[in-house]
């Protein structure tokens, strides 16, 4: 039996742990050696995930120290397994024994029953967003392996409930990774006030991969399209994925919609514009590629709802404990670290493709 926690062909990634064990991590098989890799090296993208950074963010109080245990040698990638953890410190189990027995909407926690007859109830166990930390950290070590190809990843909160940005500011930097000022003051306002009322929000997270060659993906079923929405959509609160300009080509004309290839002066061949995101037939075109995804509002909120137990009976369930008001912030460096992952494999897989 697959149990699903392995991702990747020929750079492959396995995480486990749960939200409330000791602790969780992944280990990620199939990294070149050579690679410079450290501890230090993983913390900035650790920090940018992690719990408690700001009023719109759970107040668990969690360091995420990754450890490398295995793979790294004088501060070197070995070609071996690279095994990595991440204790958990800080559960409060205690916060989820009313909910033992119900089941919460717009949880696992019905489909986990269904499927397994058993369920972790502390925080979700497995199908916790606390599972994404360890994809961060192997997110973390593809984009090193990226760094030698002049490739990256950078993702960013496009909009959050009605309020989208509306200009692209690199130098703004903030707690909802929202680059655009204003959008961002009028963001924090609607999640205040969804806050007071036990509520929480939605939102949209675009990201953009420059630098990444034309030739990676396979076509038919492999294509790197589908492998980059199979990466984000298997993040828990993503409900949607979207490439180039997505659902809105509904609306649009072949002429309008097709990218016209010209010289670049430099004897190369590039595109006058990228309405398909940088993918065509499923291969990588050399221009940046760019995609988006839907996050859904956090499903544990304060505010009263009806559910039943595991019996049948009704129930009204007020959830208790430490929850994000909005997920799209946190989720930003997990769909980052999908899209180093989904590219790293690519580019591994294509060493192949022609002699």
């Amino acid at each position: 039996m697959a149990a699903g926690s392995t991702f990747g062909k020929n750079f492959r990634v396995t995480t486990f742990g749960e939200s409330h064990g000791p602790a969780l991590g992944c280990v990620i098989d199939g990294c070149p050696a050579g690679i410079l890799l450290s501890v230090e090296d993983l913390l900035p993208y650790m920090d940018r995930r992690k719990p408690g950074q700001s009023k719109f963010t759970t107040a668990r109080n969690e360091d995420d120290a990754p450890e490398i245990l295995s793979g790294v040698f004088d501060g070197k990638t070995t070609g071996t397994p690279i095994a990595i953890l991440i204790r958990n410190k800080d559960q409060r189990s205690k916060d989820y024994s009313d909910i033992a027995e119900v089941y919460r909407p717009g949880h696992a926690d019905y489909t986990f029953d269904r499927k397994f007859g058993i369920r972790d109830y502390r925080g979700g166990g497995r199908s916790s967003g606390r599972e994404t930390a360890a994809r961060v950290a192997a997110g973390a070590v593809a984009a090193r392996f990226l760094e030698h190809y002049g490739i990256r990843a950078h993702a960013y909160t496009k909009s959050i409930g009605p309020v989208s940005m509306n200009s692209f500011d690199p130098d703004e930097a903030n707690d909802l990774y929202l680059p655009d000022h204003k959008a961002y003051l009028d963001a924090s306002a609607y999640l205040e006030k969804l806050i007071s009322g036990g509520n929480s929000a939605g939102g949209v997270i675009e990201c953009i991969i420059s630098g990444v060659p034309a030739g990676l993906g396979d076509p038919v079923f492999d294509k790197l399209s589908a492998s980059l929405a199979h990466a984000v959509m298997s993040i828990g609160a993503v409900k949607g994925f979207e490439l180039g300009d997505g659902f809105s080509v509904c609306n649009s004309t072949g002429t309008e919609n097709n990218d016209p290839f010209i010289p670049d002066g430099n004897g190369n061949i590039t595109k006058s514009s990228n309405h398909a995101g940088g993918i065509l037939g499923g291969i990588s075109d050399g221009s940046d590629i760019i995609f988006r995804c839907a996050v859904k509002p956090t499903a544990s909120i304060s505010c009263p709802q009806q559910t039943t137990d595991r019996n049948g009976n009704t129930k009204e369930l007020r959830i208790k404990g430490r929850h994000d008001p909005v997920i799209v912030p946190r989720a930003v460096v997990v769909v980052e670290a999908m899209a180093n992952l989904t590219i790293a494999d690519a580019l591994i897989t294509s060493r192949g493709d022609r002699l």
